[in-house]
C-alpha cells in the first residue's frame, strides 16, 4: 500500500487546533465528534497512512483536559438499532466504547439519553443498568418545533427542561455509537445551561469528512458521498463561508441547511454567534496532512467501488430495491469507474467462469494475485487464504500444510455432531486446522506466521459468504467485496 497521509503531522496539528479553539472561548469547549471516534476504517482506507485509532491517539495528547460524554437516543434503545459494521446494538456499543476509552486512560464522565420520554420502558431499564454499573446518566427530552423554533428551543421549556450534564474538564467530547443520536443537540443544550450559570463556553465540530479544504469533486470527498449514500448526504460548497470570506470550502448538505437555525440558537444563547459559516465551526486538520494526493485519489476510487458492492450485498440479502446501489453507480459513472477497475473482482469473475464454481481472489501486498475456488474440503475463501499464506511464506504450491488428521475431525464435528449441511471448512476452521498442524510441520508454522501480512489486502468472491467468513475477513483487516449472488438457491442462507 502506498502511503498518502502523514499521521504524525495530523496528530500534532489536530491537537493544537483543538487547544487553540478552547483558548478562543476562554473557558470550556464542547466539541461534537462526528463519524467514528474509534475504528475509523473508512478514513484509513481513503487516506492510506491514517491509522484507524488516530483520533484516540490525538485525544491522548489532550487527555488531562478532556472528558467524554456519550449520547444515545432513547428511540434507538427501544428499537435495538444495530451498528451494521460490527453487528451489535447501539446500547451494547455504548458499553463497548466506554471500555475502550477507559482502556486508553480517557475519562468517560457520563452517558446522555436523548429524546427520552416517560413511556419508553427500554430506555428506563437501560438507565438503571448503566447506573448499576456506576455510570452517571442524564436525560434530554424531545423539544417541540426542534430545530426551527429557536425562541422556544432556547427557553426554560426547551433546553431548560433537559438535565444539566455535570462535567469537570475544559474539553468535553460529545460522541455517540452512530448518527441520529443527538450529539449536536446535547452540545447546544449544555451551552444553554452553562450560559445561564454564567460560565464561558464554546462549541466546535470535529467531522473528518468531507474534507473542507479539498475540492468538491476530489475523490476523497466523493468517496464520503458513496459511504453515506444510504443517508442521502451530498457534499456542497459552503455558501455561508463563500459569502463571508470569499473562500471556497466544502461541507455537507445537512450542516449547510441547519446553519441558519444554529446561528439563531447561538444568538439566543450567547447574544452573538461566534461563527460565520458551518466551516467556521469545524476544527478538522486532515486536509493539511495529505502527503501524496495521487495515492489518496486511487485509494478513494477503490473505496467507491467497494461501497457499490456493499450496497448490492445489503440489497440482495434484505430483498431491497436498488436505491443505494444506483446512487453509488451514478457516483462511479461521474468518476469514470466500473467494477472492472477492482482488479480482484475482475480476476475472481474470470476464474468462476472458467471453473464453473464459486471463486475468489486476493491481492497480496506486492501486487501478486492468488485465486481460490470451492473444493470438497474448503470454501472458496478459506482455501484462498491458505494458498495466500503459502505464497507469502514461499512454500511450494503443491506442498500440503494442513494434515488430513487435522481436517477430518473438524469436518466430522460439523456434520455428525453439529448438524451442519456444509462440510467445507470456513476460514476460522481452516486456520484452526493450520495451527494444529503447525506444532508438527515447520511449513505450517511458517504459513500461519504470515497472517499479519494479510491486513489491508483486497479480496473479492463471486458469491455472498457466510457471516462466519465475513467476520473473519473483518478480524484479519481484509477489504472484502462479493458479487450479490447466493451460493445456493435455498430460501434461507445460513452459515
Amino acid at each position: 500500500m502506498k502511503i498518502g497521509f502523514d499521521s504524525e503531522k495530523y496528530l500534532k496539528m489536530q491537537s493544537e487546533k483543538i487547544l487553540e479553539r478552547i483558548d478562543e472561548f476562554g473557558g470550556k469547549l464542547y466539541i461534537e465528534f462526528g463519524g467514528k471516534l474509534f475504528d475509523d476504517f473508512h478514513a484509513s482506507r481513503v487516506l492510506p497512512g491514517f491509522a484507524p485509532d488516530n483520533k484516540i491517539k490525538m485525544l491522548l495528547k489532550l487527555k488531562d483536559d478532556a472528558e467524554i460524554v456519550i449520547a444515545i437516543s432513547a428511540l434507538d434503545i427501544a428499537k435495538n438499532k444495530l451498528r451494521a459494521d460490527i453487528g451489535i446494538t447501539y446500547d451494547q456499543d455504548v458499553l463497548r466504547l466506554i471500555d475502550i476509552f477507559r482502556s486508553y486512560g480517557l475519562y468517560v464522565g457520563s452517558v446522555c439519553i436523548t429524546k427520552f420520554t416517560e413511556d419508553n420502558e427500554p430506555a428506563k431499564e437501560y438507565q438503571k443498568k448503566l447506573e448499576k454499573l456506576g455510570i452517571k446518566v442524564f436525560r434530554h427530552y424531545p423539544i417541540k418545533g426542534y430545530p426551527n423554533n429557536a425562541s422556544f428551543i432556547v427557553s426554560d421549556e426547551g433546553y431548560g427542561k433537559n438535565e444539566y450534564i455535570e462535567t469537570s474538564r475544559k474539553l468535553v467530547i460529545i460522541t455517540a455509537p452512530g448518527p441520529g443520536s443527538g450529539k449536536m443537540a446535547t452540545c447546544l443544550s449544555q451551552l444553554y445551561h452553562e450560559h445561564k450559570r454564567g460560565n464561558k463556553v464554546g462549541y466546535a465540530k470535529y467531522e473528518t469528512f468531507p474534507i473542507w479544504n479539498l475540492p468538491l469533486n476530489h475523490p476523497v470527498n466523493i468517496a464520503y458521498e458513496a459511504a453515506t449514500a444510504d443517508l442521502s448526504d451530498v457534499n456542497m460548497i459552503d455558501p455561508w463561508h463563500l459569502a463571508a470570506y470569499g473562500v471556497t470550502t466544502v461541507n455537507y448538505n445537512r450542516d449547510v441547511e441547519i446553519f441558519p437555525v444554529l446561528n439563531a440558537i447561538f444568538e439566543k444563547i450567547l447574544g452573538k454567534s461566534p461563527y460565520q459559516s458551518p466551516t467556521d465551526m469545524g476544527v478538522n486538520m486532515a486536509g493539511f496532512c495529505i502527503s501524496d494526493d495521487e495515492a489518496c485519489k486511487e485509494a478513494s476510487y477503490q473505496e467507491i467501488i467497494r461501497r457499490y458492492y456493499k450496497a448490492l450485498e445489503r440489497e440482495r440479502r434484505n430483498n431491497l430495491d436498488p436505491v443505494e446501489s444506483e446512487k453509488i453507480l451514478l457516483i462511479m459513472n461521474k468518476c469514470g469507474l466500473s467494477v472492472d477497475d477492482r482488479k480482484v473482482a475482475k480476476v475472481a469473475r474470470a476464474e468462476a467462469e472458467k471453473k464453473n464454481c464459486p471463486c475468489s481472489a486476493i491481492e497480496l501486498p506486492d501486487g501478486t494475485i492468488v485465486k481460490g475456488r470451492t473444493t470438497e474440503l474448503f470454501g472458496c475463501s478459506s482455501g484462498m487464504i491458505i494458498k495466500a499464506l503459502k505464497t507469502l511464506a514461499n512454500i511450494d504450491k503443491e506442498k500440503e500444510v494442513i494434515s488430513r488428521d487435522a481436517l477430518l475431525p473438524i469436518q466430522e464435528l460439523k456434520v455428525k455432531y453439529l448438524g451442519s449441511r456444509n462440510p467445507r471448512l470456513h476460514i476460522d476452521e481452516a486456520l484452526t486446522a493450520l495451527s494444529m498442524s503447525a506444532s508438527m510441520d515447520k511449513n505450517a508454522a511458517l504459513a500461519i506466521a504470515q497472517l499479519p501480512k494479510l491486513k489491508g489486502c483486497e479480496v473479492h468472491t463471486t458469491v455472498l459468504l457466510s457471516h462466519a467468513d465475513e467476520k473473519m475477513f473483518r478480524k484479519l483487516g481484509i477489504n472484502l467485496t462479493s458479487e450479490p449472488e447466493f451460493e445456493t438457491k435455498a430460501l434461507t442462507h445460513l452459515s
